[in-house]
C-alpha cells in the first residue's frame, strides 16, 4: 500500500518505468488494507475478556491482539529493526500513560507487574526471540494476556469502570488543605462574585493575584556582589585603530580588541577568508614558532607561573632547612596569597579564573604545613600557637581546651604561652566564670614562681621571665577590677607590698611557696595592712610576735571617724527602677573598693559585715603572690599600685595587657590640651579607669578624688612606701603625689566649683610646702616646678614668678645645669608665652620668655626680669645653645647606648633651644632646628622616647602659633602626620591630629591617612581615633542640618557616615587587640543605640559578651540602653559570678522603706 493513500494512484500509473524505482520509498510493504478490520475488532475482544475475568480496576488490562495475516508476517521478519523501534516507542508511551493514570487513581490501586515479555526481552538476546517467535505465532490465545489495554479504550464497561477506595489517606490529616495537584486549575475573571452586594460585601481571594506582575529588572551597581566579581577579572586589552583622521565628526571613538586583526588574505586553503592564522598553519601542516609557544598567553598565566615558582622555592627551602621556624611561618602566610591568585590550582581545563575558594581549603592547607613543621620542630612554641589559633576556626571549644592544657603541661616555663592561654580561657563565654579564671591566674603565677625558684627542675627559667610574671600579675589585678571584684585586686596589691618590702630576713631564703605559708598568719592576724592606719609591715609584726606581741592601746574617742551616710544611695524614688539601680550600684562601686575589715575599736567581728563579698580571705590571694627581686620591678609595683588607685605616676601598662585594661573614653578628652597647648597636664591614664570608677561613656575623666576613707588610704600608702626609696625614685613619688593633688585642683577649675577649689588649693599648697621642707627635696627642681605651676593655675601669677625665680637662683652660676633645671626654665618660659593667648598682654609675654631662656645659658647667677634682653645677649645665648646641642648630639651618636642622664639632658636642651628660636627668630627657624635634631637623633642609639618628646614640643609650638598668628595649617598637618607614622600609639599626637582635621570640610585625605596607618600599625589607637574622627564629623553634619529643630540646607554634603563608622568598628574588631578591648565594644554599642537600632544593638551586646564576658561595664551599659532587659542582664551577671553589689531583692526593700 502507498505510504500516502491519497496519492496511491501515482505509483500505479502506466509508463512509470524507471520512475517506479525512485518512488518505492512512498510505499509501505508492512501494511495492508485487510489489517484495518482486524485492528478495529480489538476493543470488542478485550471487552469479552474483561467480562469473563475479575472486577475492573484502574490498572491496564491484558488483551489479545487480532491475528495477523500471513502476508504481514514476512515483511515483519525482514524489518525487525523498525519493529524494535516501534516497540520501544509503544512501551515508553505505555509507561508514561500508566504513571499519569496511577497518580489519578487511589493509593490502594497498584498497577500489575510488568509483562513477562518485557522481562524476557531485557534478559535474552535476539537468538532467543527468534526461537520463541514461531511459538507466539502458533498460540495466539496465549498472547492475549501479554498485551495492555486501558479501560478508557473499553466502551461497554462504562458503568463498571469505577470502584470505591476505602483506604484512608493520612496526608489529609497532616496538611491543612488538599494536595495542589488534586485541585483543578482555572482562571478567575475579576475579583468579584455573583450574588453579593459590592458596596457592602467583598471577597478576599487567597493565592496569587490576578493582576499581572511586572518584573522590574534592577540595575546592578558597582558595589554589588556580581559587579565586584567582574572587577577581579582581567580586562581585555584594547587600542585605537591607526587610521588617518577624517574630517567628519565621529559619533564614537573606535577601539579595537585582540580579535580585531586584519582580515586574512584569501588563498586556496582559505578561500572565504574565515580561518585565522593558527588554523591556516594547521591546514598547511605547520605549528607555532618556539617563541610563541614559550610565551604565556595572558597576564594570568604569567602570574600563575610566578606563583608556582614561589611555591617550588618554598618547598625546596623548607626541605633543605626544616629547622627554620620563621621560614615555615612565612610559608603558612604565603598560602593566603596563593589562594587569592586565579587559575593556579584549576580543578579542570575550562574552569574560569575567577572562582570562590573555600576558607576551609585555606585552613586545611595551612594546617597541613604546620603539622609538617611541627614534626621537624617538636619544641617550637610558635608553631604550636599558630596551629591552635588556626584550629580555633573549626575545632570544638572542649577539644581546643584540651590541646591548650597539653601544651601548657609540656611547656610550663613559657610566659607567652601562659598569657595566650589565659586570654583564651578568659574570652570563652560558654565556660567563663570569674572564680574559674581567678583560679587559672593563681595557678599560672604559682607555677611560674616555682620555675623562677628552681623548684621545677625539668624546666629552667627563661630570660625575661620575672618581667613577664609581673605583667601577668597586673593583668590579673585589672581582670578583677573590671569584673567588679575591686576588693580582691586591692588586697592583692596590699599583700604584694608587705610580701616584697617588709619580708622578714628569716624567710627570704625559702622558695615562694614556703614564704606564702609563713605569710598566712600575718594576713589572718588582723594586723593593719598597707594603706590602713597604723600599718607597720610583716617584718615588724613577726619580730614583735617573737617578743610576745603588741601592747594594745585603746584609742581616744575623738579619733573615731564616723562612717559616711550610706542611706543616701536612693535620693529620688520617683525615677525609673533601672536608673535607681544604676546610680546605687555605681555609688557602691565608688565607696566600697577597699576590703572590709572588722574595726576592733568598735568591737566589730566578721559577722558584722553586711556583704560577705567585701571580705578577702587568704585563699583568695595565696596563689597569686610572686617574688620580685629586681629593684626596678619593685618600684614599678608601687607606681602600678598608685596608678591603680588613680594617682598619675606615669607608669606604662605592659604592652601585653594594655588593651585589655582600656575601658573608658578619656583618651578622647582634650581638656587643657586644647586650652594650654604648651603646658597642659598630661595625666597619662591611657583610657584605663581607676579603681572604684564605673562611669558611663561620655563622662569626662578628671581626677575628682575618692571618698574620705579612700583619700586617707592613698596618703597612708605614700607615707608607708616613700621611706623605702631614695634619690630619683623618691623624687618621682613626691612628684606624683603633688600631681595628684593638682589634678583635683584642675577638676575644680573646670567644674567652676569655687568653694571646693579654695579648700583643695589650700591643701595642695600645704602638701607642696611640706614636701619642699624635707632635706632631701630642698634642691628638687621637679617639686619646685610643680609648686610654681600650682600657683600659676590658682591665678597667683606674681607668686608663681617668685617661686620660679627662687628655684632658678638655687642653681647658682657655672656651666649649663642638668635636665631638671632646663625643664624648670622651659616651663617658666612656656607659661609666660601662653599669656600671648590673651589680648591684654600681647608682646610683653614674649619678652619675658626670651629673658628666661637667655639667662639659662649665662654663667652668672639668675636674676629676675628687669627689662628686654639686648641683642648681644641673645646672640651669645644662641651660640651657647648650638655648642651644647652639638656636644649632646655627638655623645648620642656613639656606638654604645647613651646613659639615661645625658639622654634626658639632650631632650631638655633641644626643647629649650626650639622655644628660644621660636621667640627670637620665628616659627621657620624652629622648624629648621627640629629637622636638624631629628636628623641627628635618627642616626643615634638614643631611646625612642627622646625624639618623641622633641616631636611633641614641635607640634605644640605649631598649634600655639596657629592660634596666635595667621598661619596655614598645612605645616602642622604634615608634622603631625610624620610624627604619627613614627609613633602610632601616641594618644597626644592623635588628639591634636583629629582636632586639626576636624576643621577641614574635605575628609578624603584624612581617611586615606587613617587607612594607611591602620594597615601598617598593630596598635589600636589608629582605629579608635579614626572612629572618633568620623563620629565628630557626623555630629558636625547633624548640627549643621538641624538648627532649633528645623531642617536647613546642609553646607557639608556627607552621606553614609553612619555606615562608615560601623564599618570601621567591624574592621577594628577583627584584630586580636580590638576583639578583647572592652572600650571598643562599649563605643560600638553606644553608637548603635544612638542610631536607634535596638535589635542590632542587642546583637552587638551579646557578641561583645562572647569576647569580653568579664567586663562589668558592658553589663551596666546594657542595663542603661535596654532597661526592659535588666532582669536578664543581672541574671547573666550572677551566673558568670560578676560582682553585683545591689541585688534586686535588696533594691525592692529599699524602695519599700
Amino acid at each position: 500500500m502507498a505510504l500516502f493513500p491519497a496519492f496511491a494512484g501515482i505509483g500505479e500509473a502506466p509508463n512509470s518505468g524507471s520512475a517506479r524505482k525512485e518512488l518505492d520509498w512512498l510505499s509501505n510493504p508492512s501494511f495492508c488494507v485487510g489489517a484495518v478490520p482486524s485492528l478495529s475488532q480489538q476493543p470488542e475482544e478485550a471487552t469479552a475478556l474483561v467480562s469473563e475475568g475479575s472486577s475492573p480496576t484502574r490498572s491496564p488490562l491484558k488483551s489479545e491482539p487480532s491475528d495477523e495475516s500471513d502476508a504481514n508476517r514476512k515483511p515483519r521478519q525482514t524489518s525487525r529493526k523498525k519493529k524494535k523501534e516501534k516497540k520501544k516507542k509503544r512501551k515508553h508511551h505505555h509507561k508514561k500513560t500508566k504513571r499519569k493514570r496511577g497518580q489519578a487513581s487511589s493509593s490502594g490501586s497498584e498497577p500489575d507487574s510488568e509483562p513477562e515479555k518485557d522481562k524476557t526481552s531485557r534478559s535474552t538476546g535476539d537468538s532467543r526471540r527468534e526461537s520463541e517467535k514461531p511459538r507466539q505465532e502458533g498460540h495466539a490465545a496465549d498472547d492475549v494476556g501479554r498485551r495492555f489495554v486501558w479501560l478508557e479504550d473499553v466502551q461497554a464497561l462504562t458503568g463498571e469502570t469505577f470502584r470505591t477506595d476505602k483506604k484512608p489517606d493520612p496526608a489529609n490529616w497532616e496538611y491543612k488543605s488538599l494536595y495542589r495537584g488534586d485541585i483543578a486549575r482555572y482562571k478567575r475573571k475579576g475579583d468579584s462574585c455573583l450574588g453579593i452586594n459590592p458596596k457592602k460585601q467583598c471577597i478576599s481571594w487567597e493565592g496569587a493575584s490576578t493582576e499581572k506582575k511586572h518584573s522590574h529588572k534592577h540595575v546592578e551597581r558597582y558595589f554589588t556582589k556580581k559587579s565586584v566579581g567582574l572587577m577581579n577579572i582581567d580586562g581585555v586589552a584594547v587600542g585605537s585603530k591607526t587610521e588617518p583622521p577624517s574630517s567628519e565628526p565621529l559619533s564614537f571613538i573606535p577601539v579595537k580588541g585582540p580579535d580585531d586583526a586584519l582580515p586574512p588574505v584569501t588563498t586556496w586553503l582559505n578561500p572565504l577568508g574565515i580561518y585565522d592564522q593558527s588554523t591556516t598553519q594547521w591546514l598547511q601542516g605547520q605549528g607555532p614558532s618556539e617563541q610563541e609557544s614559550k610565551q604565556p598567553d595572558s597576564q594570568t598565566d604569567r602570574e600563575s607561573a610566578l606563583l608556582k615558582a614561589k611555591v617550588e622555592e618554598f618547598n625546596r627551602r623548607v626541605r633543605e632547612s626544616p629547622r627554620d621556624v620563621q621560614l615555615w611561618m612565612a610559608f603558612v602566610a604565603f598560602q593566603d596569597e596563593v589562594m587569592k591568585s586565579p587559575g593556579l590550582y584549576a580543578l579542570e581545563e575550562g574552569e574560569p579564573e575567577k572562582r570562590k575558594r573555600s576558607r576551609k581549603l585555606v585552613l586545611d592547607r595551612k594546617l597541613a604545613i604546620l603539622e609538617r613543621a611541627i614534626e621537624s620542630n617538636q619544641s617550637s612554641v610558635e608553631l604550636q600557637l599558630a596551629k591552635l589559633e588556626l584550629c580555633a576556626e573549626f575545632w570544638e571549644p572542649s577539644t581546643l581546651l584540651r590541646e591548650w592544657q597539653k601544651l601548657i603541661f609540656v611547656h610550663p616555663n613559657k610566659t607567652a604561652l601562659w598569657q595566650k592561654y589565659l586570654l583564651f580561657c578568659q574570652s570563652q563565654f560558654s565556660t567563663f566564670t570569674v572564680a574559674k579564671i581567678h583560679g587559672l591566674y593563681g595557678k599560672c603565677l604559682s607555677t611560674l614562681s616555682a620555675v623562677l625558684d628552681g623548684s621545677i627542675l625539668s624546666h629552667p627559667a627563661l630570660p625575661g621571665t620575672e618581667e613577664a610574671v609581673f605583667a601577668l600579675f597586673l593583668q590579673h589585678c585589672h581582670f578583677l577590677r573590671q569584673a567588679g571584684h575591686s576588693e580582691k585586686a586591692v588586697a592583692l596589691f596590699q599583700a604584694m607590698v608587705d610580701f616584697t618590702f617588709f619580708k622578714p630576713d628569716s624567710v627570704k631564703d625559702l622558695p615562694t611557696k614556703g614564704q606564702v605559708e609563713f605569710f598566712e598568719p600575718f594576713w589572718d592576724s588582723g594586723e593593719p595592712r598597707a594603706g590602713e592606719k597604723g600599718a607597720r609591715g610583716w617584718r615588724a609584726w613577726m619580730q614583735q610576735q617573737e617578743r610576745g606581741g603588741w601592747v594594745v592601746i585603746s584609742p581616744d574617742d575623738d579619733d573615731d571617724d564616723e562612717p559616711e551616710d550610706e542611706d543616701q544611695e536612693i535620693r529620688d524614688k520617683s525615677l525609673p527602677r533601672w536608673q535607681i539601680w544604676l546610680a546605687a550600684e555605681r555609688s557602691r562601686d565608688q565607696r566600697h573598693w577597699r576590703p572590709w575589715r572588722p574595726d576592733k575599736t568598735r568591737k566589730q567581728t566578721e559577722e558584722d559585715c553586711e556583704d560577705p563579698e567585701r571580705q578577702v580571705l587568704f585563699d583568695d590571694i595565696a596563689q597569686s603572690l610572686i617574688q620580685l627581686s629586681s629593684p626596678d620591678l619593685q618600684f614599678q609595683l608601687v607606681t602600678a599600685f598608685l596608678q591603680f588607685l588613680g594617682v598619675p605616676c606615669g607608669f606604662s601598662t605592659p604592652a601585653s595587657c594594655v588593651y585589655l585594661a582600656v575601658d573608658e573614653d578619656s583618651i578622647f578628652d582634650n581638656g587643657l590640651h586644647d586650652e594650654k597647648p604648651l603646658t597642659f597636664l598630661n595625666l597619662s591614664f591611657n583610657g584605663i579607669s581607676c579603681v572604684g570608677r564605673s562611669d558611663p561613656l561620655g563622662c569626662r575623666r578628671w581626677t575628682r578624688g575618692h571618698s574620705r576613707e579612700g583619700e586617707e588610704f592613698i596618703r597612708n600608702i605614700f607615707h608607708l612606701v616613700m621611706p623605702l626609696f631614695s634619690g630619683q625614685e623618691r623624687s618621682q613619688l613626691c612628684f606624683s603625689w603633688l600631681r595628684y593633688e593638682m589634678a583635683k585642683v584642675i577638676w575644680c577649675l573646670r567644674a567652676k566649683n569655687k568653694k571646693r577649689l579654695k579648700s583643695q588649693g589650700k591643701n595642695c599648697k600645704k602638701l607642696a610646702k611640706n614636701l619642699l621642707k624635707e632635706p632631701e627635696n630642698r634642691n628638687d627642681f621637679c617639686l619646685w616646678k610643680q609648686y610654681a605651676h600650682l600657683e600659676w593655675l590658682l591665678g597667683n601669677t606674681e607668686d608663681s614668678r617668685k617661686v620660679f625665680d627662687s628655684a632658678l637662683s638655687l642653681a647658682g652660676g657655672g656651666e649649663l645645669g642638668g635636665s631638671e633645671l632646663w625643664e624648670l626654665g622651659l616651663l617658666y618660659a612656656q607659661l609666660e608665652l601662653e599669656l600671648e593667648l590673651s589680648a591684654e598682654v600681647r608682646g610683653a609675654a614674649v619678652v619675658r620668655a626670651v629673658h628666661v631662656l637667655t639667662r639659662l645659658t649665662e654663667n652668672g647667677p639668675y636674676g629676675p626680669y628687669s627689662g628686654p634682653v639686648s641683642a648681644v645677649h641673645v646672640l651669645k645665648a644662641r651660640k651657647a645653645y648650638e655648642h651644647a646641642l652639638q656636644g649632646c648630639l655627638g655623645q648620642s651618636c656613639g656606638s654604645s647606648p647613651a646613659p639615661a642622664g645625658p639622654t634626658h639632658r639632650l631632650v631638655s636642651l633641644a626643647k629649650c633651644f626650639l622655644l628660644f628660636q621660636y621667640v627670637t627668630v620665628g616659627i621657620e627657624a624652629a622648624v629648621r632646628l627640629y629637622e636638624q635634631v631629628c636628623a641627628g637623633l635618627r642616626g643615634s642609639v638614643c631611646p625612642g622616647g627622646t625624639l618623641e618628646a622633641v616631636t611633641l614640643l614641635h607640634t605644640g609650638l605649631l598649634r600655639f602659633h596657629t592660634r596666635v598668628h595667621v598661619y596655614p595649617l598645612a605645616p602642622l598637618r604634615q608634622a603631625l602626620s610624620e610624627a604619627i607614622q613614627l609613633y602610632p600609639d601616641n594618644q597626644l599626637l592623635w588628639r591634636a591630629y583629629v582636632q586639626v582635621q576636624s576643621k577641614s570640610h574635605a575628609a578624603s585625605k584624612t581617611r586615606r591617612f587613617f587607612d594607611a596607618v591602620t594597615r601598617s600599625a598593630k596598635a589600636l589607637e589608629p582605629w579608635l581615633f579614626a572612629i572618633e574622627a568620623e563620629k565628630m564629623r557626623k555630629r558636625l553634619v547633624e548640627t549643621v542640618q538641624r538648627v532649633d529643630g528645623r531642617e536647613v540646607h546642609a553646607t557639608i554634603p556627607e552621606t553614609g557616615l553612619a555606615h562608615r563608622v560601623r564599618a570601621l568598628f567591624e574592621s577594628a574588631l577583627q584584630s586580636d587587640h580590638g576583639r578583647l578591648c572592652p572600650l571598643l565594644w562599649r563605643m560600638y554599642l553606644n553608637f548603635l543605640v544612638s542610631l536607634g537600632n535596638k535589635e542590632r544593638s542587642k546583637g552587638v551586646f551579646y557578641k561583645a559578651l562572647q569576647n569580653c564576658p568579664w567586663a562589668k561595664a558592658l553589663y551596666l551599659d546594657a542595663v542603661e540602653h535596654f532597661p526592659e532587659e535588666m532582669q536578664e542582664v543581672l541574671d547573666l551577671m550572677t551566673e558568670k559570678e560578676l560582682r553585683v553589689r545591689l541585688p534586686l531583692e535588696e533594691l525592692a526593700l529599699l524602695l519599700e522603706d
